[in-house]
């Protein structure tokens, strides 16, 4: 009876072995093609998930007819012209159109239905207001630094920010204000290049998805009250 059982436990774990297996390898495949799939999310650039529908087509396919009807005419609306420090983001019919920014130099677009932005591509320079830091020793200096920034990516400029310029420069004050309150009066006066340095690598990790680089920051002036240069001077 034993040996009866036995042999019927041996062949059923041999009819389930090749249905397990093949579980078993579905169950190690999946993780790999859920990671490919975020891979594959995480690199696609900004786009609509959706392409366009019959009625943006048709609204397309009549403004190029209108175009050629009124030629040359149309050409004053069409031909574009950017410098060479500017880049155009194009929008049509609100999406925004694959191929990143336009320019420098001339491109085209569909009257109508092409809207387009200019982004100035050259540095530009912000003077952080003089800022009242309550220092680690408890001590209220005025601060104040010198940024330079911008812009690397014009589509994330228009695309992921309102004003990425407002934005870096707010970004800037108060990142000032949080990486001198962990510091001493000494650090501050003695550590104005460390201090630089950690500013704007805060600043980079915060302006980057807003497609704006942080190319340097300097701490330009840092004043002390009178009474206490008094004692220290005493």
């Amino acid at each position: 009876m034993n040996t009866l059982l036995k042999s019927v436990n041996d062949s059923s774990e041999d009819s389930l072995s090749p249905l397990t297996s093949k579980l078993e390898q579905e169950d190690q495949t999946s993780p790999k093609m859920s990671s490919n799939k975020d891979s594959q999310e995480s690199q696609d650039p900004i786009a609509c998930e959706e392409g366009p529908g019959i009625c943006a087509l048709m609204l397309t396919v009549i403004s190029l007819f209108l175009v050629l009807i009124s030629m040359p005419l149309s050409l004053f609306c069409v031909v574009k012209v950017v410098q060479e420090y500017e880049r155009a983001v194009i929008f049509r019919l609100g999406r925004l159109l694959t191929g990143g920014a336009r320019g420098p130099g001339v491109f085209f677009i569909i009257p109508c239905v092409d809207i387009y932005e200019k982004i100035d591509m050259r540095s530009q320079t912000f003077e952080i207001p003089p800022q009242e830091i309550l220092t680690k020793d408890s001590v209220t200096v005025f601060v104040n630094a010198i940024m330079y920034y911008k812009v690397a990516n014009a589509t994330n400029a228009v695309a992921n920010v309102d004003d990425f310029s407002g934005s870096a420069r707010l970004l800037a004050a108060t990142t000032l204000r949080n990486v001198l309150g962990t510091l001493t009066l000494g650090d501050i006066l003695c550590q104005r290049e460390a201090i630089a340095k950690d500013m704007k690598t805060t600043l980079d990790e915060g302006t980057q998805p807003w497609g704006v680089m942080v190319e340097r920051v300097e701490v330009k002036d840092v004043r002390v009250p009178e009474q206490l240069q008094r004692a220290m001077a005493a």
